[in-house]
């Protein structure tokens, strides 16, 4: 979460404070598109000290901690309820639809106690262990993303037959593909947690995880939420996932975007810039994390709505 470590290993100079001129200098990726140091602001000649990281370290291992329990309840509720009233799941909230979006978030939430445990006391189960953790969280969030999208633009998920159970496993192999590079640009950093790394902000391979990432988490929620207000049907079949994906999620990729613009000297970069985004991206993904917990609920309060309605009035 956030710019912890924001670049390559060897900037992290004391658990509490960061040399902005020396990560300026390491986002200095090659010598046709660098900053030279003379070039770089002068900071009256003292470090940049970046609050952020021992507040990151600090609040980061029992809020994920806490998330992956709160999602480990929530997911096991909807899993009782789809195994308990299977007739009370119909389109959109389909039972195959909502099984999948289980088992994605509970992919997810498998995956905190690891990246809380790495954060407090430092990642010790290799570079290898690290990147496959990177991929299996991207592939949970992207295959949600696509689940969602799917659940919204058709009745592909209205029962459960060989022209579905295709779809499902498309999806699943195409978020599997779109989350390989998230697992390229990450890992462990100076012995500190398992990170993502800034290999370069214009190298290919992170400009590829960039464009998927708001694709996916910014571009693809927005665009159902705006088909939804234009075509009152879509409205009426399964847009209330696209508002909570993209209220979860949206902020987290419009960080990415700011971040890119920041760190590639599109807007000014200052002490006060880089610590304050640090801050709101940090903010931003813990957002995010918060879906495999509020996702379930939503889904479960949103079949409690459908089973009122007609005595209540709707919800």
């Amino acid at each position: 979460m956030g710019n912890c470590v924001p670049a390559t290993p060897g900037i992290l100079e004391t658990p509490g404070s960061l040399d902005l001129e020396e990560i300026m200098g390491d986002l200095s990726y090659d010598n046709d598109n660098a900053y030279s140091n003379d070039t770089l602001l002068d900071y009256d000649a003292a470090p940049c000290h970046n609050s952020f990281c021992p507040l990151f370290q600090s609040v980061a291992p029992p809020f994920l901690a806490a998330t992956s329990v709160a999602a480990a309840l929530a997911t096991g509720a909807l899993l009782v309820a789809l195994a308990k009233r299977p007739q009370a799941w119909q389109w959109p909230q389909s039972r195959a639809l909502v099984a999948q979006l289980a088992l994605g978030t509970a992919l997810f939430a498998a995956l905190l106690p690891a990246l809380a445990a790495g954060v407090a006391r430092g990642w010790h189960l290799g570079t290898g262990l690290c990147r496959l953790t990177h991929l299996l969280w991207h592939w949970s969030v992207f295959a949600q993303a696509l689940l969602v999208a799917s659940g919204s633009c058709g009745t592909a998920w209205a029962r459960w037959d060989p022209r579905s159970r295709r779809l499902a496993v498309a999806l699943w192999a195409a978020a599997l593909l779109l989350a390989t590079p998230a697992a390229l640009v990450s890992g462990v950093a100076a012995g500190t947690a398992c990170v993502r790394r800034s290999v370069g902000i214009l190298a290919p391979l992170y400009l590829l995880h960039l464009a998927l990432c708001l694709l996916l988490l910014l571009l693809l929620p927005a665009g159902l939420l705006l088909a939804a207000l234009a075509v009152p049907r879509l409205r009426a079949s399964g847009a209330g996932l696209a508002w909570l994906f993209l209220g979860l999620w949206g902020p987290y990729g419009a960080g990415l975007a700011g971040e890119f613009l920041l760190q590639a000297g599109l807007l000014e970069p200052t002490c006060g810039s880089f610590q304050h985004f640090d801050i709101a991206l940090g903010l931003s993904e813990g957002l995010g994390v918060l879906h495999c917990g509020l996702g379930p609920l939503a889904l479960l309060l949103a079949r409690s709505c459908r089973r009122d309605a007609g005595a209540a009035g709707g919800c």
